[in-house]
């Protein structure tokens, strides 16, 4: 069985918009120090934003954009910035890239540009709620966002109305078999085409090289210094990395919370996070039974054998909800379930939801958490545009290797290594082989030779990005420094006091944690 295959492709995360936890935790330790430059565009300062950059894009280097209110929020300042769309053709057609800044430390501080990952997550929101996350450096730096190309108020993918994209999320697929493969490849081709249709000549410059170079033209234009400071989570550390790797001279405060190994190949990254979402659902489940109210009572085994027997149930017959238009499908219910893996603060109402579903048989629960992890609303409309943006993003940036029998063989082992969610990670492949345009990006390590010291983030059972790619991340990097987590869910920036306190010192000082911090 194989569900919700748009959403599995890659490190896609639910907008879980989490409180900052209180304060405690122990300090961070100190490694030397230096203090963030200020704005350029203060008095006293020179900066030219075309020196050592190509001159065909002089232009857009030194662009100066308008900056407004925001809509709807006195606090934030919005603008666009133009970029090529085609980097190879500096003086085609162009797109924008929207941008939003909270000015919290006032003119003249300067900006910490953030990416919440994804591939699909918005930027000026996450820069929105930015200020109650991230309170620590807030009256340091200015915090920025952006949407990447392709994403919501940027110049955006759209392939289909939210009408068929709830249909499609809402679609089983079992593609084991010749005539499951048939049936999903030709609905597939279909999707596609609307996406090529709907989106135009943009779908083809999505990947994450030319994300990065809009990412220098936004430090040249918004941030206005010589050096970028960033914080990126999840596919944002990939994106940092790409952009280390082009820019290593422009490198300063860079901070990867949750990392994506970039040497990995698409069957890799699948396996990854079913090692991950195993990891993840089994610490779920000794949780739950810890409890007094599980909505199992046993074994840890048996628990995880009734959930994966719940979406066995779904596939042959889906449950009735709520909404009499709306019954759990097992795609749907397999979202609902990996939703909750990705923050802690979720286990209690899974817990519920399968109680629910499994002990009796009804899934409204679980299909809100699955709304949750699909950003779709209760009128039936989505929050952005992350589901179609995986699929375009990741597969420009992950050449597609092997064959069918390789990807059946792939998914069988997974079966039998990982039951509980089975081969729900996938076929990836299968998407991207059918997809319009193919990737030519060589998946390699990045050293990023000579650059600043890069803080990377790892959590020891973060189920979409598993912490050894966060361990092989800072080893790959010249100058990575690996901070850990022990503990669960995905990203801690933010939420984890701990970790917090270690990455604002980063940011703030220069210091960088000594080796082998765990909090």
């Amino acid at each position: 069985m194989l569900a919700s295959l748009l959403v599995l492709a890659g490190c896609t995360e639910p907008k879980v918009r989490q409180p900052r936890p209180s304060s405690s935790g122990t300090a961070a330790p100190s490694a030397g120090t230096s203090t963030p430059g200020l704005d350029p565009s203060a008095p006293g300062n020179d900066f030219d934003a075309t020196e050592g950059t190509d001159p065909a894009l002089a232009a857009f280097y030194s662009q100066e954009p308008t900056w407004e209110s925001c809509t709807g929020s006195g606090n934030l300042e919005c603008a666009e910035v133009l970029v090529p769309m085609n980097y190879a053709d500096p003086n085609g057609e162009t797109i924008t890239i929207a941008v939003n800044r909270n000015q919290t430390a006032g003119p003249g501080a300067p900006t910490l540009l953030l990416n919440p990952g994804g591939p699909g997550g918005s930027g000026t929101e996450m820069a929105e709620y930015a200020p109650f996350l991230f309170t620590g450096v807030t009256d340091t730096y200015n915090v920025a966002g952006f949407d990447p190309r392709g994403v919501e108020t940027s110049s955006a993918i759209d392939c289909v109305t939210d009408p068929e994209l709830d249909a499609w999320l809402t679609k089983d697929a079992d593609i084991s078999t010749d005539e499951g493969l048939q049936a999903y490849v030709e609905e597939f081709r279909g999707f596609a085409q609307d996406c090529v249709d709907n989106t135009g000549p943009l779908l083809e410059f999505v990947d994450t090289d030319s994300v990065a170079r809009d990412l220098d033209i936004l430090r040249a234009v918004v941030s206005q210094t010589e050096q970028l400071d960033y914080v990126g989570f999840s596919y944002g550390t990939f994106l940092g990395a790409v952009y280390a790797d082009l820019f290593t001279e422009r490198v300063g405060s860079f901070v990867f919370d949750a990392a994506v190994d970039p040497a990995l190949s698409l069957a890799e990254l699948a396996l990854g996070q079913a090692q991950g979402f195993d990891r993840a659902i089994t610490a779920f489940m000794e949780d739950c039974l810890a409890g007094s109210s599980c909505f199992h009572q046993g074994s840890v085994d048996e628990g995880l054998a009734k959930i994966s027997q719940l979406f066995d149930v779904a596939f042959a017959t889906s449950l009735p909800t709520s909404d009499a238009n709306r019954p759990l499908t097992s795609s749907l219910a397999l979202t609902g379930v990996i939703t909750a893996m990705y923050t802690t603060l979720y286990w209690s109402a899974l817990n519920t939801a399968l109680d629910e579903a499994v002990n009796r048989g009804t899934g409204t629960a679980l299909l809100a958490l699955a709304d949750t992890g699909n950003s779709r609303n209760p009128d039936g409309t989505f929050d952005g545009n992350g589901s179609e943006v995986i699929m375009a993003v990741n597969c420009l940036d992950y050449p597609v290797e092997g064959t069918l029998e390789d990807w059946r063989a792939a998914a069988e082992q997974m079966n039998v290594d990982y039951p509980t969610f089975g081969d729900a990670m996938a076929y990836s492949e299968v998407t991207c082989s059918n997809w319009p345009y193919q990737s030519s990006r060589v998946r390699e390590q990045i050293s990023a030779s000579g650059s600043s010291p890069i803080l990377v983030v790892g959590t020891t059972r973060d189920p979409a990005t598993p912490y050894e790619w966060s361990v092989s991340l800072a080893e790959q990097l010249e100058n990575g420094h690996l901070l850990t987590l022990d503990g669960d869910g995905h990203t801690s920036y933010g939420m984890n006091s701990c970790i917090t306190r270690h990455v604002d010192e980063f940011l703030l000082t220069g210091t960088i944690p000594a080796a082998g911090t765990t909090c």
